[in-house]
């Protein structure tokens, strides 16, 4: 049996709504949004009782996706946003765009900063990392030629 498909990609924020705004900005779409609670669902995550509200967010050529969770109940117990690019684990998302530049300067106006600088890999990319909202490390490609 193989993968059929990778369905999406989880990130735990600690505000919902600002980081919505911010991956919209990004280009992709409010798919829907929930609350997840109760015992059924800590069954799934190994967390016991808890309460998410969760936001679904898809890419404009509908094949990805990212999950926004906002845990309500239980508390967060670690926070790794911080975490240099070499740190194990969840690191960062990337995402292809069409000019870094300009995408650039919309996502500064919702608080992005840079992490590095935009440099470009021989004539094939042009790439960069950001930091979004509360943290998050952010890839941003754009396709050259």
């Amino acid at each position: 049996m193989t993968i059929r498909r990778m369905d999406n990609v989880g990130i735990v924020v600690d505000d919902l709504e600002t980081t919505i705004g911010f991956f919209r900005e990004l280009g992709l779409e409010l798919e829907g949004r929930a609350t997840i609670e109760g015992e059924w669902a800590g069954r799934v995550t190994g967390l016991g009782d808890q309460h998410v509200e969760v936001a679904m967010m898809r890419t404009p050529d509908g094949h990805g996706r990212l999950e926004l969770s906002r845990f309500i109940r239980p508390a967060v117990v670690a926070d790794h946003r911080a975490a240099p690019v070499n740190a194990l684990g969840y690191l960062r998302v990337m995402f292809t765009v069409d000019d870094v530049d300009a995408t650039l300067e919309r996502l500064r106006a919702r608080g992005a900063e840079l992490v590095g600088e935009v440099v470009q890999y021989r004539e094939v990319y042009r790439l960069c990392y950001i930091r979004g909202p509360g943290g998050l490390l952010v890839g941003l490609a754009q396709e050259l030629g």
